[in-house]
Formats: structure tokens, C-alpha cells, sequence
């Protein structure tokens, strides 16, 4: 820290404390020992003020393909979201809700637990975007009931809006947003109703939606400009400046492709996906709590996640589905910010609405 604020050398300074020429709060100092702002540290006496930078704020975008869990350990040893991200020196990832082991889509993780908290608490009512593909239609009265409210184990469940996706028999995809983020509530909204999602895809999470070009298992970080209206939407304005980093938007992990606002890219022939992004998600997780005063700069990823450069591509129409049957017809993409910077290890992601987990 004593480095870092410019009072010399590491050697230098470290034989000064060797010396016993700098305390902490008048007792000897040490090699490596940590302070805060609270700790009085003095060099030959004489009190230094050390300015330390509040914890910097960082939002990765994740596009969860199914068969992952949002944990950091599973019993039965599946595939787990945390053994793709990049790693942290003092933090750690904070999974901004879950989606189940079943859904895709648009998974947001953060250094901020007032961030995650904001995001995550149904007194915020941050709104969750889905594409739902069931088998079958909905008939009116249905969809008056997803309106209105259905009647659920842990209370009152309802949509706040609901739109045709096209398709039919089997692949008939709906988009659909809610207020909250309870366990498994699309699903369990739907089956109420005595109709099965086949596949559930979250593409929208607040103002965060899933960058177009962002395929399964890929991975972007907000960049300054979108981090700050994420930051103000969740009311935390000023705190941009210590957590984005120069650039417009989202960009794509290393093992991606571009990506901004992505939906998925990388599906099967004939599953075509009515929306742009793609995830359902589970219920909300507890948070994780942050370590450190800081969060360092991006390092290399923690498994086989894919971490890209900076490119980024402009906000497009939604791309096909993923496995599994007939996707509806592509719906719009939101648009997403441009792609930051080229090169370095900036990652650009880009913002959007997004839903809670399902």
C-alpha cells in the first residue's frame, strides 16, 4: 500500500520496516501486513495518510448453456457456472440469481454484494425477461391468468407482460417478463396451468440484455459506460468510476465470438429461437460475500469458460435456438452498446434488460 501510494520502493520500504522505522498504529510494523482507513500508519514518526479507493464494481455476463449449475460445489459433481470465470485475487463472483440445471440464458455475476442484493431482492421488483417454448398454445383464459395472477404453493404468481413468439405443435415459443425471481416460477406458473415448458431461456435481466453475438458458454464484462446505467438503474449512482473500464460496451470472452447483446448463436438446424438470448432460470442465491479491499484486474479464467478480447458487435436480431426441437421464429434483439476498446483484456458486454431466475 505505502508502494502504491509513492512513499518508495517495495525493498526500500520493506527495510525501513525492518528497521522498525514505520508503525502501525504505534506498534512495529511488518512485512506484508494489511491496514485500513481506519489504522494509523507513521514513517520516522511522522503520520501518513494513505488514501484508500473504495472496492471496484465488476459485472460479467454469462451465457449459461443447460446442464450447469449455479453453485460453487455439487454432490453428484456437475458442471458448475463458478469453474468457468475468471479468477479474482481479492473477491469473489457474486451469481446475480440462478437458472436452473435445465435453463440457458443470460446469467449476471458481480463483485458488489449491495449490487447483487439490489438486483436480487423482490422489494427492487428488477423486471426478469424469459423465452418460454411449450408444448401447445395458450388459450385466452390462460393468458389471462398469467396476467392476473396464478395461484402457486409460495403465493401469488404473475407475468407483467406476454407475447406470442410464433411456432406451433411442440414448438411454440412465448415472452414473457416478471417482477421477481422465485424458484423455478415460470415453470411452476406454467404448469399450474397444466401445460410443460420445454425450454426456458432468459434473454433480459434489468436493463442487461443477452448480447446478440454471445454464444453458450461464453462470457463478456460490462464496460464502463453500460456498468454506470447499471449502476444507476439499481440506484447507486457514482459508483461507475471505480468499476467499468473505457469502452461502450459488453465484449466476448477469449473462446467466444463477439458479443454484445447476444442471444444464442449456436444451435441446432431446426430449433430456431423466437427471442434474442437465451435463459430460464431457478431461484435466487444467497449471496457470497466479497473479499478484500479491491477487486484486482482480469486474470486469466478459473476453468474451460471462454474469456475474449474486447470486440463487440452491435445489438442484433436474435439468433436461432439451441438443442433440442423447433425454436420459434426469431424475435428482435435488444440493442446493446457497441464493443469497447479492440485488444487488451478489457471485456465489453453490453447492457440490456434482463429477468430474475426462474
Amino acid at each position: 500500500m505505502l508502494a502504491q501510494c509513492g512513499y518508495g520502493s517495495l525493498r526500500g520500504l520493506e527495510e525501513l520496516i525492518i528497521a522498525g522505522r514505520i508503525t502501525v498504529n504505534r506498534q512495529p510494523a511488518e512485512v506484508g501486513q494489511k491496514v485500513g482507513p481506519n489504522d494509523q500508519i507513521r514513517i520516522n514518526g511522522e503520520l501518513v495518510r494513505l488514501r484508500f479507493a473504495p472496492p471496484r464494481t465488476r459485472v460479467l455476463l454469462y451465457h449459461k448453456p443447460a446442464g450447469e449449475i449455479v453453485s460453487r460445489a455439487d454432490p453428484e459433481g456437475r458442471p458448475t457456472v463458478f469453474d468457468k470465470l475468471p479468477r479474482l485475487g481479492g473477491a469473489k463472483w457474486i451469481a446475480v440469481g440462478r437458472l436452473d440445471f435445465n435453463s440457458e440464458g443470460l446469467l449476471l455475476f458481480t463483485t458488489s454484494g449491495e449490487l447483487a442484493n439490489r438486483l436480487m431482492h423482490p422489494r427492487y421488483e428488477v423486471e426478469r425477461e424469459y423465452a418460454v417454448r411449450i408444448v401447445g398454445t395458450l388459450t385466452p383464459e390462460q393468458e389471462r391468468a398469467l396476467l392476473e395472477g396464478v395461484t402457486l404453493e409460495d403465493g401469488v404468481g404473475r407475468v407483467t407482460s406476454l407475447a406470442d413468439g410464433g411456432g406451433e405443435g411442440t414448438n411454440h415459443w412465448y415472452k414473457l417478463t416478471l417482477p421477481e425471481g422465485r424458484n423455478r416460477e415460470v415453470r411452476r406458473l406454467f404448469e399450474a396451468l397444466g401445460l410443460t415448458v420445454s425450454r426456458l431461456i432468459r434473454t433480459r435481466y434489468g436493463v442487461v440484455a443477452m448480447p446478440p453475438q454471445l454464444k453458450r458458454g461464453q462470457m463478456a464484462e460490462l464496460e464502463q459506460a453500460e456498468l454506470a446505467r447499471l449502476l444507476d438503474a439499481a440506484g447507486m449512482t457514482g459508483g461507475a468510476g471505480n468499476g467499468g473500464r473505457e469502452g461502450n460496451a459488453a465484449r466476448p470472452s477469449q473462446s467466444g465470438q463477439g458479443a454484445q447483446n447476444a442471444p444464442p448463436q449456436e444451435s441446432d438446424a431446426d430449433d430456431h429461437q423466437p427471442f434474442a438470448s437465451v435463459p430460464d432460470i431457478e431461484s435466487d442465491e444467497a449471496l457470497d460475500e466479497v473479499n478484500g479491499n479491491r477487486a484486482p484486474p482480469p486474470l486469466p479464467r478459473e476453468g474451460g469458460g471462454q474469456w475474449q478480447g474486447r470486440q463487440g458487435g452491435r445489438g442484433g436480431h436474435g439468433s436461432p435456438g439451441g438443442h433440442g426441437g423447433h425454436g420459434p421464429p426469431r424475435g428482435r434483439g435488444g440493442h446493446g452498446p457497441r464493443g469497447g476498446n479492440r485488444g487488451g483484456n478489457r471485456g465489453g458486454s453490453q447492457g440490456g434488460q434482463d429477468p430474475g431466475r426462474r
